[in-house]
């Protein structure tokens, strides 16, 4: 029994570090690009690798990781502090020389058009897990993409014709999985089967019974509109958050966004809930409490930062976290503050370890959420503003997202504290710039969720 717990083990290491291996490159390549999606994509990937190396103790994989996530995360504006102090204590890790063992693969045997059938034969009969389907819909190049995803391996990339279908291209997504893209300007009916070691792909491609794409459109219904989204604005009733310049209120600030955010998701199709919808107060555990409730698939928790007086006229900025028990000190003082509604007796060493276990299966989709909301927030306010400061994409304690069982971030949307950017933050127009790029981030991370 132990030997074939081994074996079991020795493969698993072995699938992992395969794709790990094509993930590296897919990296490595995208880095090169001027594309800010592409940069970003590259920084995902290093992170997925940097994480899945740290729990499987590949020492080679951890260190290349680091260097991407730090060349990518400066060319991002991402704090990566604490990745340049750990590279600096593995820089004299030697390259493993030692060969992985891959297993056996599925093979792509032959690919070929007969009528409308696309039939696909491979060496080994496919599983039912083997095949994933979706579409797509390219609203400036109005095009319908046809994908499926099948982990497998082809020799050589192809493309084939079939009347009536603008492009059917088969190629080697990733190391282990063979991407087939079935593309036409007009709507296409698919459907396909599984029979034995074959994939048959039916394409129904008779114009005649397909209306004509024009002007007026409308673009098919995407899946992600059904999501579910919880909104937090920060602090509210006896808590009033941060007292800024002025006396501005934080808990106002923060809820007018929210609301704004709220309407623009709610008229692009989302079902969307808010934790408070009156100045009132609520724990902070109470707030994930209530998103697992509603079965939310993203938690979205909106504060804005402060300093003391002193230092008011330079600290400014937009900065988005993730739940992380972070060394970071500048993390930790910005949590201590939003956290001071949590009255706990744990200390710090006891908190640190707390977080450390939480969060982990949703820690990844909430950096990668916490990326794309940075990027769409200061896409839509670098239209109609100047000196808008990016303070980057950040790691923290904080206690509104313990707990949140699914995707969670914390936005500080500004400082509330600094003359100009307190000014901007009590007018409505800002606010509700800064509601759409934040909507546009939402909408981001979605869309990269369907393109991996």
């Amino acid at each position: 029994m132990l030997r074939i717990l081994l074996v079991l083990l020795v493969f698993v290491v072995s699938i992992y570090a395969l794709s790990d291996l094509g993930t590296l490159k897919r990296a490595d390549g995208l880095i090169k690009s001027q594309s800010k999606s592409k940069i970003f994509r590259a920084y995902n990937d290093y992170k997925n690798i940097y994480l899945r190396s740290v729990m499987n103790g590949n020492k080679e994989f951890r260190k290349r990781a680091l260097i991407g996530i730090i060349k990518s995360g400066n060319k991002l504006h991402i704090d990566v502090a604490r990745y340049k102090k750990e590279l600096s204590r593995l820089k004299h890790i030697k390259k493993s020389t030692k060969k992985v063992y891959v297993g056996k693969t599925t093979r792509l045997k032959s690919a070929k058009i007969v009528d409308d059938r696309l039939i696909l034969t491979f060496d080994k009969k496919l599983t039912s897990k083997q095949v994933n389907y979706f579409k797509l819909y390219n609203t400036k190049k109005r095009r319908y993409k046809y994908i499926f995803d099948i982990h497998a391996v082809l020799s050589k990339n192809k493309r084939l014709r079939k009347k009536g279908i603008n492009r059917i291209q088969i190629a080697q997504y990733n190391l282990k999985t063979i991407r087939v893209v079935i593309e036409d300007s007009r709507k296409v009916k698919i459907r396909f089967i599984k029979d034995g070691k074959k994939l048959v792909i039916y394409i129904n491609s008779n114009k005649s019974t397909v209306k004509k794409t024009t002007e007026r459109t409308t673009i098919p219904k995407r899946s992600d509109r059904d999501k579910i989204i919880v909104i937090d604005p920060g602090h509210g009733g006896k808590d009033p958050g941060a007292i800024g310049y002025k006396k501005y209120r934080e808990k106002v600030v923060v809820y007018k966004v929210a609301r704004h955010l709220r309407n623009i998701l709610k008229s692009r199709g989302y079902k969307v809930y808010m934790t408070r919808y009156r100045d009132r107060f609520v724990k902070l555990k109470s707030r994930t409490k209530y998103a697992n409730k509603k079965k939310a698939d993203l938690f979205i928790s909106i504060h804005a930062n402060a300093v003391a007086r002193k230092n008011a006229k330079k600290a400014y900025g937009i900065e988005t976290y993730f739940l992380s028990p972070s060394r970071s000190k500048r993390a930790e003082k910005v949590a201590a503050k939003e956290n001071s509604a949590y009255i706990g007796n744990m200390n710090s060493y006891g908190k640190k370890s707390f977080l450390s276990i939480l969060n982990n299966t949703n820690r990844i989709a909430s950096n990668r959420l916490a990326i794309d909301i940075q990027r769409g927030i200061l896409g839509a306010l670098n239209k109609k503003y100047k000196n808008v400061k990016d303070g980057g994409v950040r790691e923290g304690p904080f206690w509104v997202l313990v707990g949140a069982q699914m995707p969670a971030v914390l936005v500080e949307i500004g400082f509330i504290s600094h003359p100009m950017e307190a000014k901007r933050l009590v007018n409505d127009k800002y606010r509700k710039t800064m509601a759409k790029g934040l909507a546009d981030g939402i909408e981001r991370y979605f869309a990269n969720i369907r393109k991996n």
